[in-house]
């Protein structure tokens, strides 16, 4: 046997064998195998499941939340805060780093599900020939040289090559991406075909729909097409988001300069001005306090959390929070046809008459629509050849619109219900017309002869034959065609060119053809339908595009993000589904037998240019993200199947469909969309860059302060004053409550003007760059200068140093109000109406820190905590009047800034 185990040898090309040699190989006979035979085969092969991968426990899964720098960073400042012996602080800090843990741990806590997803999709059971009898077993039991007998409705259990095949099609839609089931046959194919046009093999976890077969058994377990998909999803690396890259690098950075100053200033205020090694041990730890941004973390994960909220909103879940910083700064969206920018739904778009051409609109199995003809509205009943075509669609048609509670759907082939849509709309009733048309017999549809017959006889003794299947089939048998003068001699060269012409738009063509029989026979020979048949004409099919999906390319391209196709369907759908969206490139399409010669320097070449790719497999996938992050490109993909979740697993941003998505895919993505809908991609990129936008504003609020807190300490120790300005406490509440009111306020900052005609941000670009850089100095300076200047004033007129921190602290609150405003626009004037009072929540927050510092001031338990002390209404007023000053000074910053140098391409544009 050529395959008994996971350590064999690669699988023979059993698409490409005739079946004898198939049979050989595997050294089984059509009776089956021998119960002896397949014991032994199931020792060396082992189950027909997946294997589980070995996943993490909840508590290393949890622990892992706390692997951060900047966690770490604030987990010290928790340590440091209980060497001091402030217990509430310590709580505060270190509740924080819990949340954000469980928080990451709730939204990433599934991501190991995708495997568990795939193994869910075998067939429980499983009806196979054993020692030539038929025997129900578990799908595990399966082993290769198994024949097993398929049937319309099955799911498949493993890896099949057809013995048999008799009207057999297969929705492979979940593996390959085919948008309707494929015609199977026992022919072998080509050795290099690609795994949707091996109509000789049936797969494991795809669908029977029409017909029935015979295989025999190739593969199972982690050696069938599904489980190498599964194989290839746990191999794949799931990449960092670019602001959690830069965060990371900062928090490496920002500890070394806090440890390494800290160091600097202890051992210099001990040798240069006396201090005690145990004064400066406290004086270093309020300066690590105050440098470190304790409420980072928290405002970050707040943030994204809230753009997960507004995105759900829209109909986009996120699965991991970090995904909606990256959605800002996507640049190529690599997104699968079927399903997503189609409804996937087959629909009769237009019907080629001897005497004129029908456009039918609607989309879909929605029965509204209606006839035109050259853009004019067509009684369509008046026509007798017309209704004679969309009778017999009607009629040789196995499929049913059925409407339940639940709505509107089909049963059987999705070709087959899409023709009886059209008939529908052309008022024939599928009850009706069968009861005037009873059917007698049929030749079911087979790959060998590509036609579909059957036999009808009307009440009035009529009997008639109606054919539907492939034009080239279908032209040479038939002899005449209908016209308004009745039935004429058939051109066949013209039918052809409209065959040809039809195909190049994209479309699937059916061709419809009757035979009107003299006698009354009760059973239906091939004979009846070898010639004289009178072509009825041509029926054009296709899965249409989204309305919304036009729109939202449309969007996408004004937004300066690139739409890539990437489908498993044919060449010529892929190209006219690609030019009714709107891609840039449809000239060129690369197939995946194409992309199989490819070396990696050619495919490198072509990537950045090519944006239509059809028959792809898994691996194709794959590499086009691979390639595409190699040329920087930030890439989001899209899907809804099986073949999809190692390239959503590998992308930046993983894009799953809800409703017509396997869990496979919804489980290795990192957004799932709950309508389906590629529009509600573009407002997720929109809210995408928002929240980016609020983080770097957020950002740009808390480091400042920070630097302004610790430089006024470090500005004491340089001056060897004898009594500091700050208390580590009094730090500690400064950081956490700004952080919890005036930060978080500008997590709801709305999208600023013109956010989607922007370039997409460079994912290289720092987070700080020289203007952040330059901000935070300048900032820093004022807050210091104010605060430090103040709390110097106020001990050389009042001696009270409670009293002079109490200034300090509340400075220092106000001065972090004012440049709350400021940092609503990071380049852009707020001197304006909108600037001053257009985010509510900024000015809530505002209100409750004033009165959270009134309490800090006033009640007697906040004195005894923080060693504060009351002051007096014109003390108030000075505080105000000096920390306003940063208000005026940053808002002639920006203006020289907007004066001499342009903002960088991903800098917020003014508002509207």
């Amino acid at each position: 046997m050529a395959v008994v185990s996971d350590n064999a040898p690669l699988t023979p090309h059993w698409h490409a064998m005739p079946v004898e040699a198939v049979l050989t190989e595997l050294d089984t006979r059509a009776s089956g195998l021998t119960g002896q035979q397949a014991r032994e085969r199931r020792e060396q092969c082992g189950p027909n499941r997946l294997p589980e991968a070995k996943s993490r426990s909840r508590l290393m899964r949890f622990l892992a939340q706390f692997h951060n720098v900047l966690i770490y960073v604030l987990l010290v400042a928790g340590l440091v805060t209980l060497l001091l012996q402030h217990w509430v602080d310590a709580a505060v800090i270190i509740g924080v780093v819990i949340v954000n843990a469980v928080i990451g741990y709730v939204q990433e806590g599934k991501a190991e599900d995708a495997l568990s997803a795939i193994r869910n999709m075998l067939s429980a059971r499983a009806l196979v020939l054993r020692d030539g009898t038929r025997i129900t077993l578990d799908a595990e039991d399966i082993v290769p040289g198994d024949i097993v007998p398929l049937q319309a409705g099955d799911k498949i259990a493993a890896d099949v090559r057809l013995l048999q095949a008799k009207g057999l099609r297969i929705d492979e839609a979940a593996l390959t991406g085919e948008s309707v089931p494929v015609e199977k046959t026992v022919t072998p194919c080509a050795e290099h075909a690609v795994l949707g046009d091996r109509v000789c093999m049936a797969y494991s976890g795809t669908l029977i729909t029409a017909g029935q077969g015979v295989g025999v058994v190739t593969a199972t377990g982690a050696r069938t097409e599904l489980g190498l998909i599964s194989a290839l999803v746990a191999r794949v690396e799931q990449l960092t988001t670019p602001l959690l890259r830069q965060m990371a690098s900062f928090g490496r950075w920002l500890t070394l300069a806090i440890v390494l100053i800290a160091a600097i200033a202890f051992a210099f205020g001990i040798a240069v001005h006396g201090y005690t090694a145990a004064e400066m041990f406290l004086a270093a730890v309020g300066l690590a306090v105050a440098a470190i941004p304790e409420g980072l973390p928290a405002i970050m994960t707040i943030t994204l959390a809230i753009g997960v909220q507004r995105m759900a909103a829209a109909n986009a879940i996120i699965r991991r929070l970090p995904a909606v910083e990256t959605l800002g700064t996507v640049s190529v969206i690599c997104s699968d046809k079927t399903g997503t920018l189609t409804r996937n739904e087959m629909t009769v778009r237009t019907l080629m008459l001897p005497d004129v051409q029908l456009d039918i609109s609607g989309s879909g199995y929605d029965l509204r629509g209606a006839f035109t003809a050259a853009d004019k509205d067509y009684d369509v009943a008046a026509h007798e050849g017309a209704m004679q075509m969309l009778r017999a669609m009607l009629l040789c048609n196995d499929a049913d619109i059925v409407q339940d509670e639940e709505g509107q759907h089909i049963q059987g082939d999705p070709m087959e219900a899409a023709l009886s849509v059209a008939a529908i709309k052309a008022g024939l009733n599928p009850v009706l017309t069968g009861r005037q048309w009873p059917r007698t017999d049929l030749i079911p549809f087979d790959a060998a002869h590509q036609f579909m017959a059957t036999l009808h006889h009307s009440h009035d003794g009529e009997s008639i034959v109606l054919i539907k299947g492939a034009p080239e089939q279908l032209l040479k048998r038939c002899s005449h065609t209908w016209s308004v003068q009745g039935a004429i001699p058939i051109a066949i060269e013209a039918w052809e060119r409209h065959v040809e012409n039809l195909g190049s738009q994209g479309y699937r063509v059916l061709a419809i053809a009757e035979r009107r029989l003299d006698q009354h026979p009760v059973e239906l020979t091939f004979a009846d339908v070898e010639d004289r048949l009178v072509l009825l004409g041509l029926c054009g099919l296709i899965d249409p595009p989204r309305a919304a999906a036009i729109e939202a390319v449309a969007t996408c391209q004004q937004a300066g993000i690139r739409v890539k196709m990437v489908t498993g369907d044919h060449r010529v759908t892929a190209g006219a589904i690609a030019r009714q969206v709107g891609l840039q490139n449809t000239d060129e399409i690369l197939s995946g037998s194409q992309l199989e010669e490819m070396d990696d320097a050619t495919l490198a070449e072509q990537v950045e240019r090519v944006d239509i790719y059809a028959r792809v497999s898994p691996e194709h996938k794959l590499r086009l993200v691979q390639h595409l992050q190699a040329h920087g490109r930030v890439v989001a993909m899209t899907g809804d199947g099986v073949n999809d979740a190692p390239a959503l697993r590998r992308a930046d941003v993983g894009v799953a469909m809800g409703r017509s998505g396997t869990e496979v895919a919804k489980d290795s993505a990192e957004m799932v969309l709950t309508d389906d809908n590629f529009a509600t991609i573009v407002n997720a990129v929109k809210e995408g860059r928002t929240v980016y936008d609020n983080l770097r504003k957020a950002i740009l609020f808390i480091l400042p302060t920070n630097g302004g807190e610790a430089l006024v300490i470090l500005t004491a120790i340089l001056l060897g004053v004898e009594q500091f300005p700050l208390t580590p406490v009094q730090i500690l509440w400064v950081n956490m409550i700004t952080a919890a009111t005036l930060a978080l306020a500008l997590a709801f900052e709305p999208p600023e003007h013109g956010i989607m005609q922007r370039a997409p941000r460079d994912p290289r670009e720092p987070v700080l760059s020289r203007l952040f850089l330059w901000r935070i100095l300048f900032v820093s300076l004022i807050l210091v200068v104010g605060t430090f200047g103040l709390f110097m004033w106020d001990m050389q007129a009042n001696g009270s140093v409670e009293h002079a921190r109490t200034i300090a602290v509340n400075t220092l609150v106000m001065f972090e109000i004012f440049y709350l405003f400021n940092s609503r626009y990071i380049v852009h004037s707020v001197l304006n109406a909108r600037g001053l009072l257009g985010n509510r929540y900024v000015l809530g927050a505002v209100g409750l820190l004033v009165l959270f510092q009134l309490a800090f001031t006033y009640l007697p338990v906040m004195q005894s905590l923080f060693g504060t002390t009351s002051i007096d209404l014109q003390t108030w007023a000075l505080i105000t009047l000096v920390a306003s000053s940063v208000l005026w000074l940053v808002e002639l910053e920006k203006a020289a800034v907007r004066r001499y140098k342009k903002p960088p391409s991903s800098q917020a544009n003014p508002p509207s």
